[in-house]
């Protein structure tokens, strides 16, 4: 449809304002961007399962449509429907009609899609991240049914602030080590200032790393595979954390952090609240590099390096090409901020859902980044960058 017919809907569709047209939900119609995301693949999944009667549209870029539709073919329970749009585009490139079936049936909404990478191009993340999430939003105010519009942010949009930072707390003066900050930042702005007049819920995740069960992951980055990296270099001796390591490492797995978006967003007293998803009790960088080491069957360097030589370091040839995408993750090792999750303890407490510890799945978690570090230099005359005594310790488990 072309753009000045899909401006003369917006409109049609604008007139309709939220508090004129809610109506009770009789069925669970849910709507997800970030598909087929690491993230979204297993929310939508999960959906799925407890919710099997429900209809399920999920938002695709072309580019990854025929990915979506092999994983969506598996799914089990509701049906899934892929729509292909962007959420950059105007009413997120759909058509008209695909737009107003949206309006009429969706009654829950997860905002997942964004660009996450921690050195991407301000404009590129600004367009994603806050237009995105503005056009999202334009969607919510036209959906007469909404029971909730479902957040996903970061808990980093604290950027450099340090000590104890509250779930209720997002502007504070804090400056910002990099765009994807940044824009977070500012999209959640937008959402809590949606939330006088719509049902908004915002979940704010820390280092999201694999299935706690599996250790499956999509994406080797952020300060937990920058250790794993650092501890399983090609070099002989391991290379030394960058700081001195006091700081929390703050991880979380994606089956807890799926888990409980599905129950808060459940729960009518999340509505209008934010929630941190983060392990309660993170274990220090130091002590998570140490356990690393240890099923690497390491010795760890008696010296530390600064953030500036760490840097330098992860450019030799040897590290260069696997550390490219986890030079941008060092200034968290070392960065003293503790997310405070009273929100998230008391809304799951009595549920079963609880973020377990880190030390409880680190073996699942390295097994797994080994083998896919091992299928990747098949073939290559480069030395395997793990240590074969992690196999020898994941087979004798």
């Amino acid at each position: 449809m072309a753009r000045h017919a899909r401006a003369r809907l917006s409109a049609g569709y604008a007139a309709r304002r939220m508090s004129e047209t809610r109506k009770k939900a009789t069925a669970g119609t849910y709507f997800l961007t970030g598909y087929p995301g690491f993230i979204g693949k297993r929310l939508v999944e999960h959906i799925a399962r407890e919710d099997p009667k429900a209809h399920i549209y999920a938002l695709v870029q072309p580019k990854n449509f025929k990915e979506a539709q092999q994983h969506a073919a598996r799914v089990k329970g509701a049906r899934v429907e892929l729509l292909t749009g962007d959420v950059v585009d105007m009413h997120l490139g759909l058509s008209g009609e695909e737009y107003q079936r949206l309006c009429e049936r969706v009654t829950d909404i997860f905002h997942l899609a964004a660009v996450a990478q921690l050195g991407v191009a301000k404009e590129t993340a600004w367009r994603v991240n806050v237009d995105g999430t503005r056009n999202m939003l334009e969607l919510a105010r036209d959906c007469g049914n909404l029971a909730r519009f479902n957040y996903f942010s970061t808990c980093y949009v604290s950027g450099d602030r340090v000590g104890v930072i509250a779930e209720d707390e997002l502007d504070r003066g804090q400056a910002f080590r990099n765009a994807y900050e940044e824009t977070k930042f500012q999209a959640e702005r937008l959402v809590q200032r949606a939330g006088a007049t719509l049902p908004i819920t915002v979940f704010r995740p820390s280092s999201v790393v694999g299935d706690s069960r599996t250790g499956e992951i999509d994406r080797f980055e952020g300060p937990y595979y920058l250790g794993i990296l650092l501890v399983t270099s090609p070099l002989v001796v391991p290379l030394p954390l960058p700081g001195n390591g006091v700081a929390p490492l703050n991880v979380v797995p994606v089956d807890f952090v799926v888990e409980a978006v599905w129950r808060l967003s459940k729960d009518p007293r999340a509505q209008g609240n934010t929630f941190h998803l983060v392990d309660p009790n993170p274990m220090s960088a130091r002590r998570v590099y140490e356990l690393i080491a240890e099923k690497s069957n390491k010795k760890l360097p008696r010296f530390n390096l600064s953030a500036r030589a760490a840097d330098v370091m992860l450019r030799l040839p040897l590290l260069e090409k696997l550390a490219r995408p986890q030079r941008a993750a060092i200034s968290y090792v070392n960065h003293l901020a503790i997310y405070n999750c009273h929100n998230t303890l008391e809304l799951l407490d009595g549920t079963g859902v609880r973020c377990p510890p880190l030390s409880s799945y680190l073996d699942q978690l390295v097994a797994y980044v080994r083998e896919q570090y091992r299928k990747r230099r098949e073939g290559s005359d480069e030395d395997d960058p793990l240590d074969s005594g992690i196999a020898q310790d994941a087979e004798g488990r």
